[in-house]
């Protein structure tokens, strides 16, 4: 359409009116579109026009809303169709010129209205609807529709060169698949060197050379991450990988990230543009296949019970099909045509003593390019056939490959370090198992990756060692052993039968003991005056076990009747404490108002602040304005100044706040204090030194008390001067706020977070004590 067209209406159709104007004149609007007459006609004309014997037949088609109809110029004056003639079929009009009363095709208007004055002439833009559509689907032939299909596909980042999946969750990623929840997909990835054409392949076997995977002619990758597409034609997801061999920071994470993603496949074409195929090839889809076995058909298995998912994944690996593009030699097999390709690809694997079991089949199909560029329809051929077979892999709901691939991703994750990176493989097991290894004897965990998090302990084939750093000993019962059961039993201050205070006497007197579930106390220190054997000789069997970073030890002290003694003895001092709290505020106020000077107020008197009036609790301290002599809270009685009109001085002391800004005021004569009121006053003073100095020696006091708590303190105890905050809410530690230990994990925590109370046999504490809210939720004994 020219620059210069003016535009009327666009995007809304106008009445069509009537073009034959044998009766109307051409005013009436058109009801009946004839294909013989090739015009509109309204409902006067239509009937006249058709009333003669020969005319009748005309195929005349009623016009609907939206209706567009074809171009009035390809028919010539002598009814010859001029323009039809070249293209091979009518054309539906895209304009329609308001002043020539005409519509026109695209072509029609460049070639009548392009230039002179027409070019001026305002037009309606007709949008074809749905019943246009699908006419012009309808003449079109199958290739053409698919090309059609996937003309708005594009594709997206699925998970990045971290193994971060880059969609939020399963909607996102059907959303941005742009395909149906309930469509169910196969998925097809291709494998490769760098630099050998996998994005380019993709493009051509699948979306008819469109670039929905990006290609570029630069040296550095143009794919990297996992990049994923929706076939809408073939109802497969497309994904595209990143090459082997390439200059990468990652390369393990992403070596390990190629085998998530053929787990979840159903085909994998493995691309390769040399004239010999390498041994890298073998070496890769070897590799490959001895780690999915050993790692990922397990997960697989996991995966389909724990999401629960209708359909179950297949513990068998993809097809896969190498794809060999050569220049120069000759194809694989083409020398002897009796010898199947499939075949010498067998006894190239068995040369390298690789065995690809886990792939469901292995497909070889090549093609010589003499003469670029390449063709790539053996290829779509051999896919499509490979597709159609669902023996061994059927169609999923995006769903399923969704959950199947977050399940893969948050199982095998995390860095690899330097020094479990193996090139004598493509898939080391390093790369799928725990990293964690053992502190004694240095073996690692032969776990899956991140076992921990489905509470699942660390395991090793190998034998530990001992190390007296990790005192990793643990005891068991030697007579249950012997009657089949294996009883763990560590040393304790008291058994379970015995109260707190009876346990810490008979530890007094005859040391800690050895307490078996089943057969009771097996074992006591100093049983005998003389003559004490060691347990590991009479009763107990000993066994080394690992010792895994952050897990505790084995045999630590558990003997804590020094910090139980301690316990009992805060217990008793803070009930004492409480009791007597009452009784002595009451003397404590008597004896204050005692040595009172006569103008302050009762200490009985005083129910609320003078200023605030917020009322006085138990625990609050009532203080007395040294000028006015009224009681005061500490906030409206922070400041002072001397007072020497009631004898106060020169030393500065507690005033109220009206009193401070009133300083200038004078006592008469009467107000002046006594020569008793003196004595009094002198008295007053005495008291306040005294209250001083006893609490500076309480508070000197404490200093000690922490070294005899830190020397009580049990050896799984993380010490207090370590603890700066709660180990559960993060809160800082304080003089308002007391360090608590949890009798379980030995944690610092407030007392919010550590007020439960229950038994901790496992550390010698047979009775309630108290522990944190991470260990009470933990199920069976502690």
């Amino acid at each position: 359409m020219s620059a210069h067209t003016q535009t009327a209406e666009k995007g809304q159709n106008t009445t069509l009116l009537c073009q034959e104007s044998y009766v109307c004149s051409g005013t009436d609007e058109a009801v009946f579109e004839c294909d013989e007459c090739r015009s509109l006609q309204c409902q006067r004309c239509e009937e006249e026009l058709h009333q003669p014997e020969r005319l009748r037949n005309h195929e005349r088609t009623r016009i609907r809303p939206g209706h567009v109809p074809y171009c009035d110029s390809c028919k010539g004056a002598n009814g010859n169709i001029m323009h039809a003639s070249m293209t091979g079929s009518r054309q539906i009009a895209a304009v329609r010129c308001q002043v020539c009363k005409i519509n026109l095709c695209v072509e029609c208007q460049k070639r009548t209205h392009a230039g002179g004055n027409r070019r001026k002439h305002p037009v309606t833009v007709y949008h074809a609807g749905k019943a246009q559509e699908q006419e012009e689907e309808a003449g079109m032939d199958e290739e053409t529709k698919r090309r059609k299909m996937t003309e708005k596909v594009v594709s997206f980042l699925l998970v990045d060169e971290t193994e971060e999946i880059q969609v939020r969750d399963e909607e996102d990623f059907i959303k941005k698949l742009d395909c149906s929840p309930d469509q169910h997909l196969k998925v097809v990835s291709i494998f490769g060197n760098t630099g050998d054409g996998k994005s380019h392949t993709l493009n051509h076997t699948f979306f008819y050379g469109r670039e929905v995977f990006k290609t570029s002619p630069a040296q550095e990758s143009c794919t990297v991450g996992v990049w994923a597409a929706y076939d809408p034609v073939r109802k497969v997801v497309v994904i595209d990988t990143e090459g082997l061999l390439g200059a990468t920071v990652n390369l393990s994470q992403r070596t390990r990230l190629l085998l998530k993603v053929l787990a979840i496949s159903d085909l994998v074409i493995y691309r390769t543009r040399a004239d010999r195929l390498h041994n890298d090839l073998f070496k890769f889809l070897g590799d490959a296949s001895e780690a999915y076995l050993k790692h990922f058909t397990k997960e697989l298995k996991a995966t389909t019970a724990r999401c629960g998912l209708d359909v179950p994944l297949s513990t068998l690996g993809p097809g896969v099909i190498i794809f060999h593009e050569t220049v120069y030699t000759k194809l694989l097999g083409s020398d002897h045509p009796s010898e199947v390709p499939e075949k010498l690809i067998q006894d190239r694997f068995r040369k390298l003593s690789c065995f690809p079991e886990a792939f469901s089949s292995i497909h070889y199909k090549g093609t010589r390019t003499y003469n670029p560029p390449t063709d790539f329809s053996g290829l779509r051929r051999a896919v499509e056939q490979q597709l159609e077979n669902n023996t061994t892999r059927s169609p999923r709901q995006p769903g399923v490959i969704y959950k199947a691939l977050k399940a893969l991703s948050d199982r095998f994750s995390g860095e690899i370090p330097d020094d479990q990176m193996a090139h004598s493989s493509f898939f080391p097991d390093e790369y799928f198992t725990c990293s964690s290894v053992c502190l004694s004897c240095g073996c690692g965990c032969k776990k899956s990756m991140n076992h921990a998090k489905e509470g699942v302990p660390h395991e090793s084939k190998s034998r530990c060692r001992y190390s007296h750093q990790y005192d990793n000993r643990v005891y068991t019962c030697k007579a249950c052993y012997e009657r089949g059961m294996e009883v763990s039993v560590v040393p304790k201050t008291s058994a379970s039968t015995d109260s707190p205070w009876l346990g810490l006497a008979k530890y007094a007197w005859s040391g800690y003991v050895i307490e078996c579930p089943n057969c009771g106390v097996v074992y006591r220190s100093r049983q005998y005056w003389f003559g004490n054997q060691d347990p590991v000789n009479t009763v107990v069997r000993t066994e080394i076990e690992h010792v895994w970073p952050g897990t505790d030890g084995f045999l630590k002290d558990n003997n804590n009747a020094a910090q139980r003694l301690l316990d009992g003895m805060n217990f008793m001092a803070q009930s004492v404490s409480e009791l007597s709290l009452g009784p002595t505020k009451a003397v404590t106020s008597w004896l204050t108002d005692q040595i009172a000077p006569a103008y302050w107020r009762p200490n009985s008197q005083i129910l609320s602040c003078k200023k605030c009036n917020m009322p006085f609790k138990d625990n609050d301290t009532k203080h007395h304005c040294r000028a006015c002599g009224e009681g005061f809270c500490d906030g409206c009685s922070s400041k002072t100044r001397p007072v020497p009109e009631r004898g106060w001085g020169p030393a500065p002391v507690r005033v109220c706040d009206n009193c401070y800004d009133n300083r200038g005021i004078q006592l008469d004569v009467a107000e002046l204090p006594s020569e008793e009121e003196g004595g009094t006053l002198i008295a007053r003073k005495v008291g306040e030194a005294v209250q001083n100095t006893l609490g500076a020696v309480v508070t000197a006091m404490d200093i000690p008390l922490g070294l005899v708590k830190d020397a009580a303190r049990p050896a799984y105890w993380v010490p207090d001067h370590e603890i700066l905050h709660c180990h559960n809410c993060r809160k800082e530690f304080s003089i308002k706020l007391s360090k608590h230990h949890c009798r379980a994990c030995g944690q610092g925590f407030c007392d919010e977070c550590s007020h439960d109370r229950r038994a901790v046999p496992s550390r010698g504490w047979d009775h309630p004590v108290r522990v944190c809210f991470n260990c009470n939720k933990k199920p069976g004994d502690l």
